[in-house]
């Protein structure tokens, strides 16, 4: 199963974890997961959906339409 979430598509990002001493060692930072079941009126159904907390928020906030055009 993929880390991306499946309403935006954000995904791992990479980076360096910078100790006190400046050594840097190769990271990721993972979006944060959940699934969620969405109900869409317009079709009458429930979906499960694998999406991160942000794209959660602004479904929420602003409904199914924008985040489709995010896609």
């Amino acid at each position: 199963m993929s880390k991306r979430c499946e309403l935006t598509g954000v995904g791992p990002r990479s980076g360096n974890s910078i100790s006190h001493s400046k050594r840097a060692t190769r990271r990721r930072w993972l979006p944060n997961l959940k699934t969620k079941r969405i109900y869409i009126p317009e079709e009458n159904r429930w979906i499960t959906v694998r999406a991160s907390a942000s794209a959660l928020k602004t479904l929420s906030k602003k409904g199914m339409a924008s985040v489709q055009k995010m896609q």
